[in-house]
């Protein structure tokens, strides 16, 4: 039997954003505060996947075997160094977060039985690579705090709560949103970027964070008029918003999960996942 297992590790390191063809004014306007000169530092979090069989012993690797093999090949020559200068490859391509994802695949895929890489550069900033070509992952974390009410327009009061429970008491209730926006894309090989960070970011304050913050969701943004702004239908309605603005940064929108509680989420992809067989079956029989 397969199993998936994942190997977390870290490392401290700084890195610039500066490309020598490009004049000081044209690096600021591309890369802003990243020029500054030495540098600025992460606390870098790694999860490794690797995927196998389970032997005799329950275990598809030893872990403390993978260990040695991230410490030797990765963070024992990343950590506290200056990224830009410790490998070729960051000399080649700036040292961003979805690159280096890129770069510890192939540092590493000879060794271990790689599925992922998952790179955090911060809580906010993260970037997975799972080994096709150029295609890296990237996710920007946000938030916003808002008010909704559960409740069907058409619905009596006392159906309304048979349906949603508290949720649906006439005054609502509120929620800090936990908000995260993942796209794909190229990596271009000489920026190391899928898509201009800022322009992400941007697109994701202009058309989300600042509309719906301190609001009330079912009187202040019209599409929760008649639309019952579950956590799912929040999730769709920014998919939808996000998925043009997102287009003309030169990455494609692929998921976006919201976070209402710690104790429930919902996810959405762009474009919406093709079923599995029998459920695709079913379906095309349903419909004959």
């Amino acid at each position: 039997m397969q199993c998936i297992i994942n190997r977390r590790a870290q490392f401290s390191a700084s890195h610039r954003y500066w490309l020598p063809e490009l004049s000081p004014e044209e690096n600021v306007a591309r890369f802003g505060k990243c020029t500054q000169a030495p540098g600025h530092g992460h606390n870098y979090v790694l999860y490794v996947s690797m995927v196998g069989e389970l032997d005799q012993y329950g275990m598809v690797l030893n872990l403390s075997d993978v260990k040695h093999v991230i410490r030797r090949e990765v963070t024992g020559q990343l950590d506290f160094s200056y990224l830009n200068e410790v490998w070729p490859e960051f000399r080649a391509t700036l040292p961003t977060t979805e690159h280096m994802a890129r770069v510890l695949w192939q540092r590493l895929s000879s060794h271990l039985p790689l599925v992922k890489i998952q790179l955090f550069e911060h809580p906010e900033l993260w970037a997975e690579y799972t080994g096709n070509g150029m295609e890296a992952y990237l996710t920007i974390s946000t938030h916003f705090s808002a008010a909704h009410r559960l409740a069907l327009p058409n619905l009596s009061y006392e159906d309304n709560l048979e349906i949603y429970g508290k949720c649906a008491r006439p005054h609502g209730h509120g929620h800090n949103y936990h908000l995260e926006v993942t796209v794909k894309g190229e990596i271009d090989p000489r920026t190391g970027m899928l898509a201009d960070l800022v322009e992400l970011q941007t697109a994701i304050e202009d058309h989300v964070v600042e509309p719906f913050d301190h609001t009330f969701l079912n009187k202040d943004i019209p599409y929760f008029a008649e639309v019952v702004p579950t956590a799912e239908n929040i999730a769709v309605h920014i998919r939808d918003l996000l998925r043009e603005p997102i287009r003309t940064t030169g990455a494609t929108l692929y998921k976006v999960k919201l976070i209402e509680s710690p104790n429930n989420s919902a996810e959405v992809y762009c474009p919406v996942p093709e079923a599995p067989a029998p459920v695709r079956q079913q379906a095309e029989l349903a419909a004959v």
